[in-house]
This record gives C-alpha cells, structure tokens and sequence, in this order.
C-alpha cells in the first residue's frame, strides 16, 4: 500500500497486548493437571464463559480481512456468509451435542470409530488433521499479513513469531488457557469492531455520529445496500455459492467437525449449559459478529464513494481492514485495533492447536500405544504435540499464500476438505442403515471424485445454476455442491450393498437414541426431579474417593438420593466453574449446610478454606 501504515505507539501497544495475553494464559496453566483438563477444561464451565469465549474461537483473523474484503466489494450482502449456523443449530443442540457429551466421546475421529469401525477412525484422524491443521496455517497467514508491513519484517519470520507467541500460554494452559484468554478476548474483539464501526461513521461525518451515519448510508449505492447477493453472479460472490459452501458444507463443518469448537463445548458445566451457550451464541453473538467483522468494508466503500482517491486505487484484496483502520483511527487506537485482530488469531489457533493435539494423544497415541505413559507423562506429550502441529501450520503457509486473497484460500480449503466428513458424520448421526463400508466409501471413493472435479471442472457444470465458469480458476464456489453430491452419492449406494450395524451395537450413536443418553451416561436410571441449588460449608474426610455427603434435608432440598451426580463449586458466580468438581452423592448425615468433601475433589476443585461451595443435583 502507499500509505504509511501505524506509528511506534501503535507497535508498543501490539507487542504489549501479546505480552498480556501471553501472561494471563499461563497463569491459567496451574488448573490443568491432567489430559481430561488439559483439552475438556474439566466439563466445568457455565454457559455464559463458553459462550463468550465462543466469540473469539469463531472470529477469527481471517474473519475481519476475508469478510471486510467483501464488504467493500459487495456491501451488506457480505454478512451472507457469517449468518449460517442457525440453520443447523437445532441439529447441533438436540442431536450431536447430547451424543458428544454423554457418550463420552474425545474426539470426531473416536465417534466414527464407534459409529462405524477403525478403519474409519484412522481416516477421519487424517483427514480431520489435516482440516485444523491447514485452518490454523490459515489464521498465521492473515494475522502476519497485517503485521509484517507494520513492523516492516519479512512476512515468514512473521508467521513464526505469533507462532511463538500463541506457543508460550497454549503450552502450559491448554484448554483453561484457551477459554479464559478467549473471554478476555472475545470482549477485546467486539469492543474494538463495534469501536472501529464507530470512528468510521465519525470521519465521514467529520467528527460528528449524527450526520456521519447519514453519510455513510447515502455514499453507499443501492446494490451494495442489499442484504443478499444475487442468485448466481458475479462468479466469486452469489447466493447459491454462498449457501453450498458456506450455509452446508461450512456450517456443518464448523458445527458438528470443528474439534476446537466440540471442545469447547465438551467443557460445559452440562448438556444444558451447552445449549444455553449455543443460543446465545446464534441469536446474539452472531449478529453482532457480522457487524464486528464487515463494518470495515463498508466503511471503507462509503469513504471510496464520497472521496475516490481516499484508498489506494492498487490495494490488495487482504489489505481492505487494516487500510480503512489506519485511515480511521488515531495512533494508539490503530495499534489497539490491530491487537484485536491479534486477539482474533490467538484465541482461533489457539482452540484449534488444542484441538488437534487432542487428537494426536486420544486417536492416534492411546490407540497404538503398546503401553500408555501415566498421566502426567501424557500431559507433556500433548504439551509437546501442540508445538509440532504449529511447525506443520508454518509449512503451510506458503501454499495458501500462493492463492488471490485470504478469502479464495479459505474457500477452496473448506470446500475440499469438510464435504467428505460432513457427508460421513452427518449420515451417520442421521440415519441408522448408514454403513461401515458406506462410510470409507464416503472418504476414499468421495475423495477420487473431488480430484476429478478439481482437474476436470466440465464435471461441476451440471451443479453450476448457471454460474460462470472463470477459465484457468474454475468454479468459485459451486465446488462445495458437487463434492457433498458425489460423497453423499457414493455412500449412500454401498450403504443399501452392505449389512448395518445391530440396535445394540449404535445404542447412544445416533438422533433417535438421545431421550436414553442421560441413562448410558450415569451407567443407571437418571432422577429426574426437579431440586433446587444449595450453598454449603465444607470439610475434608477420608471417605470413598468419588463420594461427597450432604445432610438428609440437604438432600431432600435438592431432590437427591446416593448414587446420583451432583456439581460443586466455589459460590462464587463470576469464576463461571472454573474451581469446581464433578462428584457422586454418598449417604447422608445429620448436619446441615455442610458437606463432606475428598481430599482428590479438594485438589481437583482447588476450594479456599472459608468460602462456601454451590451445590446442584446433575440432569
């Protein structure tokens, strides 16, 4: 760009907010003990923390450059591709969130393995790797591309400083570290879109809100104020496109296959804290996120429109949000700005990085493993792990930069790699005849047809809704169709060729098992009554390790009986269940308003002496 691009204040204030992020997540490192902790959180957590840290998990870097990228082209038509997940949301809260949580499952891998067999298991690993994997490269990419013109440092050596940046607080943390330092950032991100939004409308109106707002709607032309693109031009933004790729290949992708987001979810408190947060997160979070990520495009159409020569005529495509920022924002305020899309990258690596070293430890370590390390040494090896996936993400990085703009690249990247595990997840969620066989014939079989459309593009055209075909680039968006199609085909006639599973052998696995989760979780019928939450003293007493024991009217307030699953933790509501344990009613006593707690409950939730714990019935 041939604009000068922040001040030395503004590199101060970025070197300084990684130096927070970096300390506040390490600190976080001392509450995960074992691998349980380390990628779950402990299954501890309340909705609101997961829901906020939900914010920065799914805002990423790439959000605010690809987005703001097409608002400036495009306008309100822009926001298309992030409103998406509520169309399978339901899916997500009554069927595959239940499944996840009370069948105990670790990863998307696992499920398949106990959905179908091993074999599926070792290829979903791969392919499901390789996905985050090439995300996470993704999000080093845009992150550096901002960065290295204000530092004015080669864009790889870039890449490798936010990877050791991200390094030092996921090392230690993992997934504490992830949703703590994501809460602290997912309200950095929203503050600063919503602040950027703000002086943006103030320059147009110099100075003034009132009659910047005006501005900005009357230098914004009639087609860029439409709020959905049109069915099937321009070739690289339509409606169709957006729905195949984005709408069902990605929201399916991002809901049901994301590791980094299932785990985020795995650490709810329960089911229903889980569900708390994922409506929360798709009736309020998401709009707001559209604007958040957009409204740097719109900004920058409107001042391109009231002054032609504001914007450099050459910029490129990826340069649209930090241009219109710097245009904006006064030094101090750019530099802030900027460490938000920081926050952004961080908190989305960060999930992912921890995702995938879960999966490296619980697909591909413990099942091959002829003898398993104790649990600490696990701990290490996951620490390990999560720098190596880094080093791949690095590698990467080359490669995606190669493409036109960030957006082209995270386009054909989701497009190619989601359709054959949305296809094999899906189904096997949805429909019980599915088969072991019909799956691998999903991957391997869906795999060799997506090549042929990759290098023979007449063999989309059928799918195209007549799009326009861009020789030497193919079909923008369209892709996505064609690869669900030829999964879904090809799994779907194998499955009618092949024998499926028995009743028993997908009890818990599927939709139609969820009104018996409850009870395969507890190993015994649930208790359903209602109780209500008590708040307790506590004391330690040598007792069975599992068991915590309240008093008979304790007891009876809360509607329990020994045997059922009961939540402690610290009273105070604003730590959201990060010191807390999952326990196990024992036979009451007689005392009133005090428990009886273990030494190992007492370590795991790290309770203060003196203050009081919360205590609920579970289910």
């Amino acid at each position: 760009m041939d604009i000068a691009i922040g001040t030395q204040l503004d590199r101060i204030i970025i070197i300084a907010y990684f130096t927070l992020v970096m300390g506040f997540g390490a600190y976080f490192g001392k509450y995960s003990k074992t691998t349980s902790d380390y990628f779950f959180g402990g299954r501890r957590f309340s909705w609101w923390l997961i829901a906020i840290s939900i914010v920065a998990t799914g805002v990423g870097s790439h959000s605010f450059v690809k987005y703001s990228t097409k608002a400036y082209q495009y306008g309100f038509s822009s926001t298309m591709t992030y409103m998406n997940d509520w169309f399978f949301m339901p899916l997500f809260m009554f069927g595959w969130l239940p499944i996840i949580y009370y069948t105990k499952i670790k990863s998307i891998p696992e499920y398949f393995e106990r959905r179908f067999n091993r074999k599926a298991r070792y290829i979903a690993t791969l392919m499901t790797l390789l996905y985050m994997i090439g995300y996470i490269a993704i999000q080093f990419l845009t992150l550096a591309t901002a960065l290295y013109k204000i530092y004015g440092i080669p864009l790889m050596l870039t890449v490798v400083l936010i990877a050791i940046a991200t390094t030092i607080y996921m090392h230690f943390g993992g997934q504490t570290s992830v949703i703590f330092t994501d809460l602290f950032q997912g309200f950095i991100l929203i503050f600063a879109g919503l602040l950027l939004f703000y002086l943006g409308i103030q320059y147009l109106g110099d100075n003034t809100a009132f009659t910047g707002m005006k501005a900005f709607w009357m230098n914004l032309s009639p087609n860029e104020k439409l709020p959905l693109a049109h069915f099937n031009h321009p070739p690289d933004f339509n409606f169709v496109g957006i729905f195949w790729q984005d709408g069902i290949a990605g929201s399916v992708g991002f809901l049901f296959l994301n590791q980094g987001l299932i785990m985020r979810f795995m650490a709810a408190k329960s089911v229903n804290e889980g569900r708390k947060a994922a409506a929360f997160n798709v009736l309020i979070i998401l709009p707001i996120s559209a604007i958040v990520v957009s409204n740097a495009g719109w900004i920058g159409r409107a001042i391109t429109n009231a002054v032609p020569n504001a914007l450099p005529v050459d910029m490129a495509a990826n340069d649209v949000f930090v241009a219109v920022t710097n245009i904006v924002s006064s030094p101090g305020v750019f530099g802030f700005i900027i460490a938000a899309l920081c926050a952004a990258l961080m908190s989305t690596a960060d999930t992912l990085v921890n995702a995938s070293s879960a999966i490296i430890i619980n697909d591909i370590y413990r099942p091959l493993a002829k003898k398993l390390k104790n649990e600490k040494e696990q701990l290490t090896l996951a620490r390990w792990t999560s720098i190596g996936v880094k080093v791949l993400a690095v590698s990467l990085v080359p490669f995606f930069n190669s493409f036109d703009s960030i957006y082209e690249a995270h386009g054909w990247f989701h497009s190619t790699f989601t359709p054959p595990l949305v296809v094999g997840v899906f189904l096997g969620i949805f429909w019980k005849r599915f088969t072991s066989s019909a799956v691998i014939a999903t991957f391997l079989g869906g795999a060799f047809l997506m090549l042929l459309g990759q290098n023979f593009p007449e063999l989309i055209r059928p799918f195209s809704h007549g799009i326009e075909f861009r020789p030497g680039r193919g079909y923008s968006y369209i892709g996505a169709l064609y690869n669900i199609f030829v999964c879904a085909g090809v799994g779907i006639i194998v499955t009618f060729f092949t024998k499926p599973k028995t009743e028993k052998q997908l009890s818990g696995l599927t939709i139609f098992d969820v009104h018996n989760l409850k009870n395969i979780f507890k190993g015994s019928s649930v208790n359903e009554e209602k109780g209500e939450s008590i708040n307790v003293t506590w004391k330690i007493k040598e007792i069975d390790s599992d068991l915590v024991c309240f008093s008979i009217n304790d007891m009876k307030r809360m509607k329990a009986n020994p045997g059922d699953l009961v939540f402690v933790e610290d009273s105070r509501w604003w730590l959201g269940g990060l010191k807390s344990a999952h326990c196990i009613y024992g036979e009451p006593h007689n005392e009133d308003g005090l428990v009886y707690i273990t030494n190992k409950h007492l370590s795991h939730g790290q309770f203060i002496e003196g203050l009081k714990l919360k205590a609920e019935k579970e289910m």
